[in-house]
């Protein structure tokens, strides 16, 4: 797994997506509603099968996606009906690529102190 500093948010999309699209696909969604794609925040998305996902980031010079494939089981469904995207945090990015079904059930990380 990618190390991910606790300060960059991670944005679920809110509905299945078909995971054949690419760079562009993926940054016209992100820029339909879930943020800015040239901040530095994560953005996942997820098929309707919930078997494969793809994780959107700007590094600074370029995008990067990152992709898994589940051999079995099925991702966590983070869809909701308001159409709002899901914010995660890095630890419960990580759960939600290892396969824990909990992962936008309840919060499962403590909230970021503000200094």
């Amino acid at each position: 797994m990618i190390s991910i500093p606790r300060t960059v948010r991670v944005f679920a999309c809110p509905r299945p997506i078909d995971l054949r699209k690419g760079y562009d696909g993926l940054f016209g969604l992100v820029k339909q509603g879930l943020g800015e794609p040239l901040s530095g925040d994560l953005f996942l998305f997820a098929n309707r099968a919930r078997t494969g996902c793809k994780v959107l980031v700007w590094d600074g010079t370029g995008l990067c996606i990152f992709m898994k494939r589940l051999e079995r089981g099925r991702f966590a469904a983070l869809w909701r009906d308001d159409g709002n995207a899901l914010q995660l945090t890095a630890s419960e990015l990580a759960l939600f690529i290892e396969g824990c079904l909990l992962v936008g059930r309840q919060p499962l990380s403590p909230k970021a102190l503000s200094m």
